[in-house]
């Protein structure tokens, strides 16, 4: 019986993630939230007359996208120049979808045009989701903070001493320490027994062993993001347009080399405006719109391999193989953790760091606000249940109808119990992004390749293995009062599950090589495409192009500490600050 309420429960739980529910994004008054910069982009007047355009009319900087690292650099740069921040997204402070913890899977359910989130799925057959709003992936993730390695840094090349400063200016903003609640008790001591040792207690930093990390939800379940940092933006000389969905980018190719001159982007009404840069040969456009929005917004400017482009009948500014290539996400898979107790929903709090190139976190738990799915959309609607893994050929009002039949029997016991989730770290498997059509509202066709490389499917079996052991252990049978289960009876509860639009084998709880690739999903921290080296030099700056940068986690090779949004607003700053001392020396005053 058990067995059966932990399936139910793990079905109704991806029907809630995966399912279609249109949703608001709240009133997007930002005034009264003491950001007067924040405005609609019909607002937009493309001849701007106010003292935050200094420089012939023109902006010192356009950053394409106000997300995790467009915040913390926009506020930056604004302390010394004009910045214009186009945001294709809304605004999350008054959303209660984003804003609290207990309606975290509400805005991955919601497939709206609307949506804090753009639901994809990768060509792997993972279902997957970008960021739509202000403060990027912070207004949609499960909020966990820690931290890059000090490998990390210093294989990167960048300044320890300016890493070390603009990670606390985040922190003393919007971080919090985590409730820590008896699930992620159980799961500390569960990672402990299991040999991953020490525990390093709370800390932001990224050490062997097992720790509490930070989080953006605050002791009452409000999320707090990236979004907030612009609050120490300078207002006169800051502004943020939201529902500015940039087309592209414009260039001056006249030259020898192809110069960045502006932007052109379509308003919450569609209608059409043109951002401009100042004069100044200083004056850049910032993209920064994440890992699958950027070498998407260059290729439709016409950055990219040639033949792609010219297939579309887009005009080539510069022939660059590699916008793109080097797409990886890191792979996760769960195991499910059965209780007869009630449990209190958490999300990542605790995390096991191995020398086995696997993370193991855990989350537990469902809540929902009271009128957050109790509504009708017809055949997208929540209350019918129809999984978005369900062919669009094959949603028939008999497969709805035999839906509804099979959900009334859903227990609310259904609803107890958690995940372990075994990510692995740095997968050595990539693989590309390409334009499928030339408007930027679409998704672009992405392939991670997810278990290409044999290296990536050792890890992840050592990742299962110890995940169940974690899962076996007394304190969690003790806490959860369920028997022990056997790690063929722990893996069903997941391989019969659709978790994603893979084939099933017959072998998957025999073989866990065959558990890995088949059960894979996605923990949303994909990156790659516009790597150093190959698309941007050292100072960020795209190669070939002047007055061109991006600044995001497209730029990464390897997703930094067991989580990354941490060091992608540290990276925001860090880069604001940096473009400021080179151009201003002491003056910047920062």
């Amino acid at each position: 019986m058990a067995s059966v309420c932990a399936i139910k429960f793990f079905l109704c739980l991806l029907l809630w993630l995966f399912n279609f529910l249109p949703l608001s994004q709240g009133n997007e008054n930002s005034n009264e939230y003491n950001y007067p910069f924040i405005k609609k982009a019909s607002t937009f007047s493309s001849s701007p007359s106010d003292s935050k355009t200094t420089t012939k009319n023109g902006y010192d900087y356009i950053i394409v996208g106000g997300g995790t690292a467009g915040c913390p650099l926009a506020a930056t740069l604004s302390q010394n120049f004009s910045v214009l921040v186009l945001e294709r997204g809304g605004i999350p402070f008054t959303n209660p979808n984003v804003s609290f913890l207990e309606n975290f899977h509400i805005t991955l359910a919601d497939t709206s045009p609307t949506s804090a989130s753009q639901f994809f799925i990768s060509t792997d057959g993972v279902l997957n989701a970008r960021a739509r709003i202000l403060g990027g992936g912070t207004s949609i993730n499960a909020g966990f903070y820690t931290r890059a390695s000090t490998r990390y840094i210093d294989n990167v090349g960048w300044d320890p001493k300016l890493v070390n400063e603009s990670y606390p200016w985040i922190e003393k903003q919007i971080v919090h320490r985590p409730k820590f609640s008896a699930w992620q008790r159980a799961a500390r001591d569960s990672l402990l027994d299991a040999g991953v040792s020490p525990f390093n207690g709370f800390t932001y930093d990224h050490k062997y062993g097992t720790k509490v990390g930070g989080t953006i939800f605050d002791r009452f379940g409000r999320r707090h993001t990236a979004a907030e940092l612009l609050s120490q933006g300078n207002v006169h000389k800051l502004t943020v347009l939201i529902h500015a969905t940039v087309q592209k980018i414009v260039f001056d190719t006249t030259g020898k080399r192809p110069k960045a001159m502006g932007v052109i982007f379509k308003d919450e009404n569609g209608k059409q405006h043109e951002a401009m840069l100042g004069s100044d040969r200083h004056s850049e456009v910032i993209v920064s719109s994440g890992a699958i929005g950027t070498p998407q917004l260059l290729l439709l400017s016409g950055i990219g391999p040639k033949p792609e482009l010219e297939n579309l009948n887009i005009s080539v500014v510069l022939d660059n193989k590699f916008i793109g290539k080097g797409m990886a996400d890191n792979p996760m898979n769960t195991i499910f953790v059965p209780s007869k107790r009630p449990i209190q929903q958490t999300l990542i709090e605790t995390v096991g760091i191995t020398k086995l190139g696997v993370y193991i976190e855990t989350s537990c738990g469902f809540g929902q606000s009271n009128n957050s799915i109790h509504c009708h959309h017809g055949l997208l609607s929540a209350e019918i249940g129809q999984l978005s893994t369900i062919p669009p050929k094959q949603r028939s009002r008999e497969a709805v109808e035999a839906f509804i039949k099979n959900k009334k029997d859903i227990p609310i016991e259904a609803f107890k119990g958690g995940f372990i989730l075994s990510k692995v770290a740095n997968p050595w498997s990539t693989g590309e992004l390409k334009l499928i059509n030339t408007n930027v509202e679409d998704n672009p066709a992405v392939t991670f390749n997810y278990f290409n490389h044999p290296y990536d499917v050792q890890r992840c079996v050592e990742g299962i293995r110890l995940a169940t052991k974690v899962v076996q252990s007394q304190h969690f049978t003790n806490y959860t009062m369920c028997d022990r289960q056997s790690t063929e009876e722990l893996l069903n509860l997941t391989v019969k599950a659709n978790v994603n639009l893979i084939p099933k084998h017959l072998n998957d709880t025999k073989s866990l090589e065959q558990f890995c690739k088949d059960t894979v999903i996605t923990i949303w921290h994909y990156h790659g495409g516009c790597h150093v080296g190959k698309v941007i030099n050292n100072d960020y700056k795209v190669l070939g192009v002047d007055r061109l940068s991006v600044v995001d986690g497209s730029t990464f090779t390897e997703s930094p500490g067991t989580n990354p949004q941490a060091t992608v607003m540290m990276l925001g700053r860090y880069m604001g600050v940096k473009i400021l001392r080179e151009r201003l020396g002491k003056l910047a005053g920062i």
